[in-house]
């Protein structure tokens, strides 16, 4: 590509008019379904703790912040969606842009589009019900729906149970399965060998014949969902997988703020240990749990994963009008 080629959109036509009617029948799903479109924010004075996501910063200078105001690109418009459930919306969506530093590649673009709704009185079994029916609604032949456990997904293609196997056999398992520089990687928490074997050997067989649904992770993977107790506890999420690649990741949410302050407060102690920025935690989320959120679940999915899904694109620059190196 040259220097004159930048102008040019790196989707096509075609692909801006395919992208249009897919948030048109999105909207009309959720319209039908009487769940309220919303707006928030895309900078916020608080961050992300997950130690596993970078965030942009921004710094706004002028009235009302003489000495300036740091603020952060959402990643996700998770933190302030759950203060409007908080303040009695009832159920949500919303289409919006999210950014995340350091992403980039085939799937990845530093700036992309998510959807993200909530369903108050819903767990994550009953969500994943209804985004496999708003997948049913986008593609042409209804797709069959699979579902797996975290532990009947590892069990049957590893022979693992990942709730119990140490950091030793799960190494071997990433050693004698063949993954490129496993015996040299120095990890040394148990969830980063379960991701590297998910991510590596289950994730590429994951929803080759329709959608495939994973749920109930290891509890030290809850992020912002709930735990439910029991041998082993799990954590009670999802995430949704078309030909291989992850498009959703839905929790049964967290509505206990004394626990959601302790979990960024981990958070954060990991982000130090590793040398990484400590962020500010979202105390307006954190009040908004302590007012009261509803019982509810939440999904986000990637709008422009889905159109690849969708339109056969193996590369996110085809679905995008101007990926990064065109921004």
């Amino acid at each position: 590509m040259t220097q004159s080629d930048t102008w040019r959109p790196s989707a096509s036509l075609g692909m801006i008019r395919a992208r249009a009617e897919m948030l048109s029948r999105i909207r009309e799903f959720f319209r039908q379904a009487g769940v309220l479109e919303v707006e928030s924010p895309v900078c916020s004075r608080y961050g992300v703790t997950d130690p596993a996501i970078d965030s942009f910063a921004a710094r706004y200078t002028g009235p009302g912040a003489a000495q300036g105001l740091d603020l952060f690109l959402q990643t996700s418009p998770e933190f302030p969606m759950k203060r409007l459930l908080a303040a009695g919306s009832g159920p949500i969506y919303q289409l919006c842009k999210v950014f995340r530093n350091g992403e980039l590649g085939r799937r990845h673009n530093p700036e992309f589009s998510l959807l993200e709704w909530y369903r108050p009185g819903y767990d994550h079994h009953w969500l994943m019900e209804e985004v496999a029916d708003l997948i049913n609604r986008l593609v042409e032949t209804p797709l069959p729906v699979e579902k797996l456990t975290y532990g009947e997904a590892f069990e049957q293609t590893l022979g693992l149970n990942p709730h119990l196997a140490g950091i030793d056999p799960l190494r071997r398992c990433a050693i004698e399965q063949g993954i490129s520089g496993a015996g040299e990687l120095i990890i040394d928490h148990r969830d980063g060998w379960l991701d590297l074997l998910l991510s590596h050997l289950i994730e590429p067989g994951l929803g080759e014949n329709g959608m495939t649904f994973l749920y109930d992770y290891p509890a030290s993977q809850a992020a912002l969902a709930r735990v439910r107790g029991g041998t082993p506890a799990v954590a009670e999420r999802f995430e949704l997988y078309l030909s291989g690649m992850e498009i959703a990741n839905g929790f049964h949410e967290l509505t206990d703020g004394r626990e959601q302050r302790r979990r960024f407060v981990e958070d954060n102690r990991r982000r130090r240990e590793s040398g990484r920025p400590v962020i500010p935690m979202d105390e307006s989320l954190l009040a908004a749990l302590a007012a009261g959120m509803p019982a509810c679940a939440g999904v986000a999915l990637g709008i422009d994963r889905l159109l690849m899904f969708l339109t056969g694109c193996n590369d996110i620059r085809q679905v995008l009008a101007f990926d990064i190196s065109r921004a």
